[in-house]
């Protein structure tokens, strides 16, 4: 059966050979030169437990996010004392932002950004710099071992660093070696069902399992841990017995009381 992560990776592949027409790697190489210096993203999830702030403006799971909360989350999280970096969604087919906003973003927020796509090969990792990321989202239940392996070596030789994402115990054991982030994603994308169809929404997320950020016993010690996808400030206080932070974006994002109300209550939720 062909799962919702096939038919993302299928228009990743088309979305990204389109982009090397427009923009060669070689082009992309040169731009490096501009980019700005890379912000240390491991350091930003070393003190206390914080949040990655997400943006995006959609997703294939719940459908569209509330448009002024999109439009007021640059501000809000460069403001917030709990947001340690930001992670940009820059898959336009499925969450409706391009790479270019990432960078427009980039130059607002004094947090590190996390480019978060479907990587499936370097020019990805280079582009992502050239953009200005100072970290990537490899995700295990995409590449095999040593496809990972390379990719994170692309990205540390160009100054980022990498969140690694995990949903089993076997993506757990094809980890490369002294790895220094990885996230616990409770979202099933191996799946059909649970997502939303094109130009539909839900107002609920059946696409998660939370049971599996039980894994985080298993993930490297040495390794700072996120909890990744179904966050919110009701359920905070047991992650962050665990994780050293939390990816959020869905929760903040479908506000509907506004994104500022939301972020003071992750931020009390922290503090408790």
């Amino acid at each position: 059966m062909k799962t919702i992560l096939d038919t993302i990776l299928e228009d990743v592949r088309r979305e990204v050979a389109e982009a090397k027409k427009t923009t060669p790697l070689g082009e992309i190489q040169a731009r490096l030169a501009d980019a700005p210096p890379a912000r240390d993203f491991v350091a930003a999830l070393s003190s206390d437990f914080g949040l990655i702030a997400e943006i995006k403006e959609r997703s294939p799971s719940v459908g569209p996010m509330r448009i002024e909360n999109v439009h007021a989350a640059v501000d809000a999280y460069a403001a917030s004392p709990i947001v340690r970096a930001v992670s940009v969604l820059t898959n336009q087919t499925h969450f409706g932002m391009d790479i270019h906003r990432l960078g427009e973003i980039r130059k607002q927020v004094p947090q590190p950004v996390l480019r978060k796509d479907f990587f499936v090969e370097e020019y990805q990792v280079y582009e992502a710099r050239a953009f200005g990321a100072d970290a990537i989202l490899l995700m295990a239940n995409v590449l095999d071992a040593a496809t990972m392996r390379h990719l994170h070596q692309v990205a540390l030789e160009l100054g980022m660093e990498a969140l690694f994402e995990i949903h089993t115990t076997e993506e757990i054991a094809s980890l490369p070696a002294g790895v220094r982030v990885v996230g616990i994603n409770s979202r099933k994308f191996k799946t059909q069902s649970g997502f939303v169809a094109a130009g539909q929404s839900s107002a609920t997320d059946f696409s998660l399992d939370l049971g599996v950020f039980d894994l985080v016993n298993l993930l490297p010690p040495s390794a700072i841990r996120v909890a990744e996808s179904g966050i919110s400030p009701h359920n905070l206080s047991a992650v962050a017995s665990n994780f050293q932070a939390a990816l959020v974006g869905t929760s903040l994002l479908r506000d509907e009381r506004g994104i500022h109300a939301c972020l003071r209550d992750f931020e009390m939720a922290c503090r408790s």
